[in-house]
C-alpha cells in the first residue's frame, strides 16, 4: 500500500497505539497525509500544539528511519525519551554518546531498526556522505526550523548548510516545523531549505489556557513581592522566570532561596555541566523554579510547566510567545506574567540600535512594547502579530478581567512635562521622578535642580505610580526619549499643548494588588488553583488520590531515571482522579495512554485507583 493511501482508520489507530489519542488537532492529518504522499512541509504551530506528531507518525507509517535536526542535545534526549517510554524505537546520535552508542545507533540505522533518529545539524552534515548515504531515509525533518534564517529570532549559523539535504537526496521529502516565523522567516526557510514547492500550514497561534497579565512601571522591591506571592498562588508547580541579564538570574534565584523556595540558575556563562545540572534538576522536580535568560527553554519538552515570568521586557513578540509557550504545554490552565518598565525599553533600544538589523529590531520592540502597554484584549494583539483574527475578546487576560479605568490626568501630566521644561530637556526617567517626588538625590543636588519650582510637585504620588504614568505619557506621544542624547526626555508638540492648557490628557487608574508582605503569610500553604480540567470534565477530582498518583509517577520515574512527565503527563493524572478506572482497558481508554503505557504502567495505576474508589 502507497503511504499516501494509508486509511485514516490506520492513521488513528497508529496514534492510539503509540500516543494514546483518539483524534488528531487542527491540521494535524491534512500535515501526514501530505508528508506521507512525499512532498515537502513547512509548519507553524505553537509550542505546545501538537508540531512532533506531525512527523513521528509519518516516521512510524512510511519505510525506513526518519532523520529529525533538532539543535539542543537536551532537546533530542526529551523526544527520544518521550518516544522510547511510548514503545517507538529512536535514538540520537551526538557528541554526549560514547563511541560504542554511537556505534550501535550507527548500525540500528543502517540496519533499519530505528524509526527515528535525532541528530545535531553540525553531525547531519559531518555524517551526509557515510552513515545517511547508507541508510533508507523515509524524511528529514527539521526542527526550530526558524534558526536557519538571519531573520528568525534565534538564528543558529549551522543550520545554514542543510540545503544540501535536497541536493544529495532529492526523493525523500523535508518538513520544516517552527512555533514562531514572521512573513520574512517564512520565505528565508524555504529559500535556504531549497524546499520543493512546499505546502504551508499555519495552524492557529490561540493558546486560550495561558492567562496574560503584564505589570507596568514596578521596581525591583514591587517586582519581589508580586513574584513571592505569584508562586504562592502556584504551591509546588514548576515555573521559569526570565531575566534580561545574567546577574539578574542569580540575585532573584538567591531571593527565592532565601524564602525556601527550590531554584536553579541558567545562563551562557556558566559551564556546560552547570547548565545541564540546572536543566535536569528542573525536569525531574528537583528545583521548582529556573531563573534564566533566554538561552533556556528551547530543550525544554516538560509538560508541566505551569507558570512563566518576564522579569523584564522581551525583544521581540516572537521571542516572548515562545517563552510563554513553555507553560502549560498539556492544556491545562497556566499563568503568564510580564513586568514592564521604562528602563527595560531604554535598554532593549540601545541594543536594538547597535545591532547589525538595526530597523528591523526597532520595529520588533515596538510591536512587543504595544502589546505590554495595552489596553485591550492582549491575545487578539498577539494573534494579530501573527496573522490570524479574532472576533471576541479573550476573557483570559488583565485586561479583559479587568477594563482600564480613565480619568482626567491632566494636572498630573502638567507636573511632569513642566520639570522637564524647567531643566531644559535635560533629564532621564530616574532624575524627573527624583524632582517630582522632592529626593535630595546625587544628580538632582549636582544640577541644582532642587531650587527648581516643580521640585517636589508630586510629592504625594508614589515613585512606582509616577513610573506608571510616565509610561502612558510615552505611549500617548508627549514626550519622546533621545536614545542618542543620554536618553534625556524631550516633550513633543501633542505636550505643549497639555502643558499650556490647550488641550486635557486622560489616564488610565492604576489598581495596586496587595501582595502577601510577610514571610510567614507567604510561606503558609496557599489554596490550590480549582483547576478547569481538560475535555470538558466536570471538576469531580479527588485531590489525594491525585496526589497519590503523582506520588507513584514520581516513584516509577525514579526507577527508571525518567522525568515524571514523561511516564504520565499531568493532564492524563487529573483524567485518572476524575474518571477513575478500575481495569486495565478502561485504563487504555484515557486520552494520552497508549497500548505500551497501559501494559507497561496499567496493573499498578488500577491497583493505587481502586483504593479510593
Amino acid at each position: 500500500m502507497l503511504p499516501e493511501n494509508i486509511p485514516l482508520s490506520i492513521m488513528l489507530q497508529t496514534l492510539k497505539t503509540y500516543f494514546g489519542y483518539d483524534s488528531f488537532r487542527p491540521l494535524q492529518e491534512d500535515i501526514i497525509r501530505h508528508i506521507l504522499a512525499g512532498k515537502d512541509t513547512l509548519v507553524l504551530m505553537p509550542t505546545g500544539g501538537g508540531k512532533s506528531i506531525c512527523y513521528q507518525l509519518p516516521a512510524l507509517l512510511r519505510e525506513g528511519t526518519a532523520v529529525v535536526v533538532s539543535p539542543l542535545i537536551s532537546l533530542m534526549k526529551d523526544q527520544v525519551e518521550a518516544l522510547c517510554s511510548n514503545g517507538v524505537a529512536a535514538g540520537a546520535l551526538n557528541s554526549s554518546n560514547d563511541e560504542t552508542e554511537n556505534a550501535a545507533l550507527r548500525r540500528a540505522c543502517m540496519e533499519g531498526k530505528l524509526k527515528l533518529l535525532y541528530i545535531s545539524p553540525e553531525k547531519l552534515i559531518a555524517e551526509a556522505g557515510y552513515l545517511l548515504r547508507d541508510m533508507h531515509i523515509s524524511l528529514f525533518a527539521i526542527d526550530e526550523a526558524h534558526c536557519i534564517s538571519q531573520w528568525g529570532h534565534d538564528f543558529r549559523p549551522e543550520y545554514a548548510q542543510l540545503g544540501l539535504l535536497h541536493q544529495q537526496f532529492p526523493e525523500v521529502p523535508i518538513i520544516a516545523l517552527t512555533a514562531t516565523a514572521d512573513k520574512i522567516t517564512r520565505e528565508d526557510i524555504i529559500k535556504q531549505l531549497q524546499l520543493n514547492q512546499p505546502r504551508i500550514f499555519i495552524s492557529s497561534f490561540d493558546r486560550p489556557n495561558l492567562s496574560l497579565a503584564v505589570k507596568r512601571g514596578y521596581q525591583q522591591k514591587e517586582k519581589t513581592k508580586t513574584i513571592l506571592d505569584f508562586i504562592a498562588r502556584h504551591p509546588g508547580e514548576s515555573g521559569i522566570i526570565y531575566c534580561m541579564s545574567r546577574s539578574k538570574t542569580e540575585s532573584v534565584a538567591q531571593m527565592l532561596q532565601k524564602q525556601g523556595i527550590r531554584a536553579a540558575v541558567y545562563h551562557a556563562s556558566l559551564s556546560s555541566a552547570r547548565r545541564d545540572e540546572a536543566q535536569d534538576d528542573f525536569i525531574n522536580d528537583r528545583v521548582q523554579v529556573v531563573c534564566a535568560t533566554i538561552a533556556f527553554g528551547m530543550g525544554i519538552d516538560k509538560s508541566n510547566v505551569r507558570w512563566v515570568i518576564h522579569y523584564n521586557l522581551p525583544k521581540s513578540i516572537e521571542s516572548f510567545y515562545q517563552e510563554i509557550g513553555r507553560a502549560g504545554r498539556d492544556g491545562m490552565p497556566s499563568d503568564t506574567l510580564l513586568f514592564y518598565s521604562l528602563a527595560d525599553l531604554i535598554l532593549l533600544t540601545k541594543f536594538a540600535t547597535e545591532s547589525g538589523q538595526k530597523n528591523i529590531n526597532i520595529e520588533k520592540l515596538q510591536r512587543m512594547q504595544q502589546y505590554a502597554e495595552a489596553d485591550i484584549c492582549r491575545r487578539r494583539i498577539l494573534l494579530s502579530y501573527f496573522g490570524e483574527t479574532a472576533d471576541h475578546d479573550c476573557g483570559n487576560c488583565d485586561v479583559c478581567k479587568n477594563p482600564p479605568e480613565r480619568f482626567d490626568g491632566t494636572i498630573i501630566v502638567q507636573k511632569a512635562l513642566s520639570a522637564i521644561a524647567r531643566s531644559n530637556q535635560q533629564i532621564g526617567t530616574g532624575v524627573l521622578v527624583d524632582i517630582l517626588r522632592g529626593n535630595m538625590s546625587a544628580e538632582v543636588t549636582d544640577k541644582g535642580y532642587q531650587h527648581l519650582k516643580t521640585f517636589g510637585a508630586g510629592r504625594e504620588v508614589p515613585a512606582r505610580d509616577w513610573h506608571d504614568y510616565l509610561l502612558q505619557m510615552l505611549q500617548l506621544g508627549y514626550f519622546k526619549i533621545a536614545y542618542n542624547e543620554n536618553n534625556h526626555l524631550k516633550i513633543t508638540s501633542i505636550g505643549n499643548d497639555i502643558l499650556f492648557g490647550r488641550t486635557s490628557a486622560q489616564l488610565v487608574v492604576i489598581r495596586h494588588e496587595e501582595p502577601a508582605t510577610n514571610k510567614r503569610a507567604r510561606k503558609q500553604k496557599a489554596p490550590a488553583p480549582v483547576r478547569e480540567l481538560p475535555l470538558g470534565l466536570p471538576n469531580t477530582e479527588n485531590e489525594d488520590l491525585f496526589e497519590a498518583l503523582r506520588q507513584l509517577r514520581k516513584r516509577l520515574a525514579d526507577e527508571e531515571a525518567l522525568p515524571a512527565y514523561i511516564v504520565l503527563s499531568d493532564k492524563v493524572l487529573h483524567l485518572l482522579s476524575t474518571s477513575r478506572p478500575t481495569t486495565i482497558e478502561e485504563f487504555g481508554n484515557i486520552s494520552g495512554i497508549g497500548e505500551y503505557k497501559k501494559k507497561k504502567y496499567g496493573k499498578e495505576f488500577i491497583q493505587l485507583i481502586q483504593k479510593y474508589v
